[in-house]
């Protein structure tokens, strides 16, 4: 993983100061054990007990996609690494059945884990008052037969995998989220993963682009009180309208009070580079490619890769390494 990921900081040494184990400073400012409260991780009712909690898998496998190791064989060849699993909290390293099992596990909660961690980044300021929309590949090896072959209208090419639709917002923090099919994502998940982001906190401004330009979408937000920003698709009428962004029509029609300058969509609308950013740290936390067989395993890597971009923004926040960086909570 690239230094970027830290939120601009300069150099991932001074960001870790722990020998052999840079991910140590990842487990200083959070606990994992609201894990054992979930169901799913629950002794068998044969009376056998796990020979490795929640809490320590799951800082062993942050632990390897910080470090870009993904994958049930690679991970538990790391975590034999006698530094790395006394660092994460085992008292034995784990066997390779027991870190099939955890991501098997992790896959029915995963939303909920990511879900804890975005209240603990919104607890710290992390928000802001502008979201993001947008929605991105999920590239798995051919040999995964869950997922298949999917269209990218961004780079006109086709890939083979799944996609996920973010929800993000201040510093390249994802808040919503959801695993999908492919990267063409239906409407019904944007108003999903919208009405998640908006459990959160409530923004001001939610912006997405042309392929969020559809009346139910603009008109969840509207009753919510956000101000939708996408740009008007005119191929999607035979009479187009003399707009630049959907709410203007939206506005015209349901409110004779309320006004909106070009200037200030255009501004906010530029604002959508975000959630790319985003998309890229994300990326770079595990979500660019799954090392994983499976619709189950793909799904609960790509919550363990928007779980670990959190912990790291909430380390950074933590540790001071980005002073003026933090966003006035809302």
């Amino acid at each position: 993983m690239s230094s970027a990921t830290l939120q601009d900081d300069p150099s991932v040494d001074s960001f870790f100061n722990v020998v052999e184990t840079e991910t140590l400073a990842l487990f200083e400012h959070l606990s994992f054990e609201f894990l054992e409260e979930f169901d799913v991780f629950a002794p068998a009712k044969t009376g056998r007990t796990r020979d490795h909690e929640p809490p320590e898998m799951m800082r062993g496998f942050l632990h390897c996609y910080y470090k870009d190791i993904y994958g049930i064989r690679p991970v538990e060849r790391e975590l034999r690494n006698t530094v790395v699993w006394l660092s994460c909290g085992f008292d034995r390293p784990p066997s390779r059945d027991t870190v099939d099992r955890f991501l098997t596990d992790l896959e029915h909660v995963g939303e909920e884990v990511f879900d804890h961690l975005v209240e603990q980044a919104a607890r710290r300021g992390l928000l802001d008052l502008t979201y993001c929309i947008d929605s991105t590949d999920v590239r798995t090896m051919p040999a995964d037969q869950d997922a298949s072959k999917c269209y990218d209208p961004t780079d006109d090419e086709y890939y083979y995998g799944y996609g996920c639709t973010i929800v993000s917002t201040g510093q390249k923090i994802p808040i919503a989220a959801e695993f999908t099919e492919s990267k063409q994502a239906p409407e019904e998940t944007a108003i999903r993963v919208t009405r998640d982001a908006l459990a959160v906190a409530k923004p001001i401004w939610m912006v997405g682009d042309s392929a969020y330009d559809t009346l139910d979408w603009h008109d969840h937000l509207l009753a919510a009180g956000v101000v939708p920003v996408a740009p008007y698709n005119a191929r999607n009428t035979d009479d187009p309208k003399d707009i630049e962004y959907r709410v203007e029509d939206r506005i015209e029609q349901h409110s004779e009070d309320v006004q909106l300058k070009q200037s200030t969509l255009d501004e906010t609308y530029n604002r959508r580079t975000g959630v790319e950013r985003t998309n890229d740290s994300v990326k770079d936390c595990g979500l660019g490619r799954t090392h994983a067989r499976g619709r189950v395993h793909a799904r609960a890597q790509v919550f363990l890769a928007l779980c670990l971009r959190l912990v790291v923004a909430i380390t950074n926040y933590e540790r001071g390494d980005n002073p003026g960086s933090t966003i006035i909570t809302v």
